[in-house]
């Protein structure tokens, strides 16, 4: 049983650290992105150094206070939200957002978790480098809950998730102690990789601090095409090819249904639209080159091809640095448009890339037994990733459909359960889909799962009732 961050609690913890480190906690701290929950907290923690973590940690365990980290507050899946129980110590580490180092021959940056990804990226371009994790939420996401999130982005295809550009890591475990496991090699095989456990854990076993990150080199060029392809299954075809042709050197491959085009001219106006008539399908195709190579040449060698072969019958190449931005503004704004029309049920789920055209052949008939929905189906079709969100009808508000977010969400999951996909691609569980992981995941996986949540936190103070249920 956890005791709530009360007024006495709050007092003797304040004692033990620098002056205004514990605060009252803002609204900004207690609400999530999509506006559907609302937290509770005794107060916010606001620690400038790994050993003021430690010490909060250690007071937490010992009184049994539950500890709820807050990044950047962008997760969509509530993992930075408690809605209910004893109200928490919410854990913010938005002042140590510090770059600790940085090694350019080696391809490494290391920065404090509070730092925001945006930041990240630019420190690493002053070292001639490139971080290559991106998210519409960049510029407030931070990157130690991109880690506890293992996000993902647009550049998965090539350069994987956040645990795939992550070398090390500092931690604050849950008794505490800290895990000094900031090393900046390749290889290390001394033991359990706890990096890679706390990497995608959501603050339930630990708080990392910082991290040592893997930078790649900017690419001598760029370039960028926005192809309307006949169905998903061309744009997957359309995949292959370009795989083929292009080797290693697709950065994204993004997959955009004509609603994605729809709610922008519906919500958002003023960004610039490339068709006069929206396509049904279309691929949002970006490359890094070699020097020596040319991303126009390249794009429009691919643009024949795939012509040829009746995968795609129209498209724009950038012409331009400016375009080429017009066009990733494009697919960076749907989110926001998604969330001005207001969805009735949200899913990110990943399917094997072949069973990718099946699923959005079969979803939308099943979908419209239950009910007259629009579909807006995007997202990052080159590591099988698709946003698929179902929103009420032109003149309709979620508000109307309050009873059918559970069915809808239940027939899109399992019909991705029965495709061998999984019903978090990358925004985790959180607590929202904690009921999610324990319909669909392999029970030795949670068997296991649990028993590592009791071993690292066995008082449960680390996010309580994110990912597994308390």
């Amino acid at each position: 049983m956890l005791n709530p961050a009360d007024s006495d609690f709050l007092s003797r913890l304040a004692a033990l650290l620098p002056a205004d480190t514990v605060r009252p906690a803002e609204p900004r701290h207690l609400s999530e992105p999509r506006g559907r929950w609302h937290g509770l907290a005794g107060a916010v923690a606001l620690p400038r150094q790994t050993e003021d973590v430690a010490g909060i940690v250690r007071a937490c365990a010992e009184a049994r206070v539950g500890i709820v980290p807050w990044g950047g507050g962008t997760g969509l899946v509530g993992g930075q939200i408690m809605p209910e129980g004893p109200a928490p110590l919410l854990l913010s580490l938005e002042r140590m957002a510090a770059r600790r180092a940085v090694y350019p021959e080696e391809n490494v940056l290391v920065v404090e978790a509070g730092m925001i990804l945006a930041d990240v990226q630019r420190a690493a371009l002053a070292a001639g480098r490139r971080f290559p994790l991106s998210l519409a939420s960049e510029g407030s996401a931070r990157i130690g809950g991109n880690l506890s999130s293992n996000a993902g982005g647009v550049n998965v295809l090539r350069y994987g998730n956040a645990r795939d550009l992550c070398l090390g890591i500092e931690a604050v475990l849950p008794d505490g102690s800290v895990l000094h496991g900031l090393k900046r090699l390749r290889k290390d095989n001394t033991g359990y990789d706890l990096r890679h456990l706390l990497i995608g854990a959501e603050g339930t076993l630990g708080i990392i601090t910082a991290a040592s990150l893997k930078l790649v080199p900017i690419p001598a060029a760029e370039g960028t095409a926005l192809l309307v392809v006949e169905s998903p299954a061309a744009a997957l075809s359309l995949l292959a090819l370009a795989e083929g042709r292009l080797g290693g050197l697709i950065s994204a491959f993004e997959l955009i249904g004509r609603a994605g085009f729809e709610f922008l001219a519906e919500t958002m106006p003023e960004v610039r639209q490339p068709f006069a008539v929206p396509p049904d399908w279309s691929v949002l195709i970006d490359l890094g080159l070699p020097q020596g190579l040319s991303p126009q040449s390249a794009l429009e060698g691919l643009f024949t091809d795939a012509a040829e072969a009746g995968l795609v019958h129209d498209g724009l190449i950038a012409a331009s640095g400016a375009q080429r931005r017009d066009f990733w503004h494009i697919r960076e704004s749907i989110p926001e448009a998604n969330r001005r029309i207001g969805a009735i049920s949200s899913h990110d789920i990943a399917l094997p890339l072949g069973a990718v055209p099946e699923f959005i052949l079969g979803a939308g008939p099943a979908l419209a037994a239950l009910g007259n929905f629009r579909i807006n189906c995007f997202g990052h079709l080159g590591d099988g990733n698709l946003h698929y969100n179902v929103f009420p009808a032109r003149g309709r508000s979620r508000a109307d459909h309050e009873n059918a977010r559970e069915p809808i969400k239940r027939l899109v999951h399992d019909m991705v359960d029965a495709m061998g996909g999984s019903v978090s691609a990358e925004h985790g569980i959180g607590r929202l889909k904690v009921g999610d992981l324990e319909r669909y995941g392999d029970p030795a996986k949670l068997g296991a799962m649990r028993a590592i949540k009791a071993a690292l936190d066995p008082a449960g103070i680390m996010n309580p009732g994110a990912v597994l249920r308390g």
